[in-house]
């Protein structure tokens, strides 16, 4: 259905409401991947007087936590249910080759971490004016999809929004199935209080936008929303989830530790001592003459801070506190960091050297990365039917509406989300073939790309056909060799 105007900006408005909320968590959920984490959990006293002092130090296991799934979620290829064979047909040619230009074998990687860590990304499809598809990643703070509130499925609009410094102007899209209007408000949109508030993407109210005053209006050409959201690991009627919402607590109480033991190590590694039976040292307060007219006692500070001493008195006794044990502290620390690995099933080696695993067989290595495995084989079964939708926008941008049919039955193809040395992927080649797996199957289990496997296959093909010519070749001139007499060879 058609929208006015108004219609049209009252939704984008209603959509970037939606969205600041969720914008707001995924910047510092961003931050938190960065290693920028403010110090949590510490009393006000002393932040008053320590937190300044650590505001720039973090121990950042976000980041590890994050990248250890995203590191295995590769796509290597895509095939339409019309596939026969190894060898690529027209269509799965043309839809690959439009992922590769549009730098896709990196760029998706980064669509993927993007989710792992804010809980969702978005990729849209659009074109050049002459048809050739563009794909574009936009993080959870720039981008939202309105479903159907039924099926909570089907794509209704789609929002993206960004920012030009240059102009001083806040610009969002709104796509339809059937329309595009675009619109933009300042940057610094003066709210319903008053008030000027920095704009910056997602920080500010949702209203002030007013559509550009040429070109707002265009038609999709594609039939569909062209915006896809990539969720990461969402559970039902709750949403997606973040890989390192829950490790951020964790990251917050590491950080704080790590405050305590560098105070501590400051101020008690090594061994303090006390004066017990004399009262505080004084300094003489003189007159302009010289001459003594009262005492003040030696600033604190400058005794345990300066390493001044001063005793008086016969009954004058020295006492010492042994210096503290910080290993109380990274002893702490360490078991941290083991519940992050168990809670996210992140292998404890990833997190923690000498774990007590290098000694472990290859074996015992994979048994302690079934977790993770598990959990990237999980996200790729989310990802993959919006892999699909990318690959249906970018047939229809093509033209090709055969591909465009049969995209959303397409199988995607990962990389191997289990790390194994060469020797263990031989060896299981070798007994996969011996119970009579096809040779280009195997090659599709080992993570082999469909480009790939057909020049594997033709490689292979090659060399059979070689040794099969030099057998013929040998078996003729044996043959012949043995037919001729002796008597006549002369």
């Amino acid at each position: 259905m058609a929208l006015t105007p108004v219609q049209a900006i009252a939704k984008a408005e209603k959509l970037y409401k939606q969205l600041i909320p969720r914008a707001r968590e995924a910047v510092e959920l961003q931050e938190f991947y960065e290693g920028k984490q403010p110090l949590s959990y510490a009393s006000d006293k002393w932040q008053e007087s320590h937190k300044a002092r650590y505001k720039d130090f973090s121990d950042n296991w976000c980041e590890i936590v994050a990248n250890a799934p995203v590191e295995r979620e590769t796509v290597i290829g895509f095939r339409l249910p019309s596939s026969r064979g190894s060898a690529m047909s027209r269509l799965e040619k043309t839809l690959w080759d439009s992922w590769l230009r549009n730098e896709q074998d990196s760029l998706s990687v980064q669509g993927f971490l993007g989710a792992t860590v804010a809980r969702r990304s978005f990729c849209d499809v659009w074109g050049e004016p002459d048809g050739t598809p563009i794909i574009t990643w936009k993080p959870a703070n720039q981008a939202i999809v309105e479903y159907d509130a039924e099926t909570g499925r089907k794509r209704i609009a789609y929002l993206s929004i960004w920012d030009d410094e240059d102009d001083g102007f806040e610009y969002g899209t709104l796509k339809t199935a059937d329309e595009v209007w675009k619109m933009r408000r300042p940057r610094a949109y003066k709210g319903s209080a008053g008030l000027v508030i920095p704009a910056g993407v997602v920080l500010s109210e949702a209203g002030g936008w007013e559509l550009i005053p040429e070109g707002f209006y265009g038609r999709n050409h594609l039939g569909i929303v062209p915006g896809v959201e990539f969720q990461n690991r969402p559970v039902l009627g709750r949403g997606p989830l973040s890989d390192i919402a829950g490790t951020a607590s964790m990251q917050n109480a590491i950080n704080l530790l790590w405050a305590y033991l560098f105070n501590a190590a400051d101020y008690a590694s090594m061994p303090a001592r006390v004066v017990m039976g004399q009262e505080p040292p004084k300094i003489p307060v003189l007159d302009e003459n010289g001459i003594k007219v009262g005492e003040q006692p030696v600033d604190q500070k400058s005794l345990t801070e300066g390493r001044m001493l001063w005793l008086t008195g016969q009954n004058t006794t020295i006492g010492q506190w042994e210096s503290a044990k910080l290993d109380v502290f990274t002893d702490v620390i360490e078991k941290a960091v083991r519940h992050i690995a168990a809670q996210t099933r992140t292998p404890q080696h990833y997190l923690l050297s000498g774990s007590g695993v290098s000694n472990l067989s290859a074996e015992a290595m994979i048994g302690l990365e079934a977790g993770l495995v598990q959990k990237v084989e999980q996200a790729q079964d989310f990802f993959e039917p919006r892999i699909r939708d990318v690959f249906e926008l970018v047939a229809l941008q093509l033209g090709e509406d055969k591909a465009a049919s049969q995209a959303p039955l397409g199988e995607v193809q990962w990389a191997n989300a289990a790390a194994r040395s060469e020797a263990q992927m031989a060896d299981a080649m070798l007994k996969d073939s011996q119970s009579g797996y096809p040779f280009e199957y195997l090659l599709e289990k080992r993570g082999h790309s469909p480009k790939d496997i057909k020049r594997i296959m033709d490689m292979r093909k090659t060399e059979m056909d070689q040794a099969l010519g030099l057998g013929v070749q040998a078996a003729v001139q044996g043959e012949f060799g043995q037919g001729v007499p002796d008597g006549d060879a002369a």
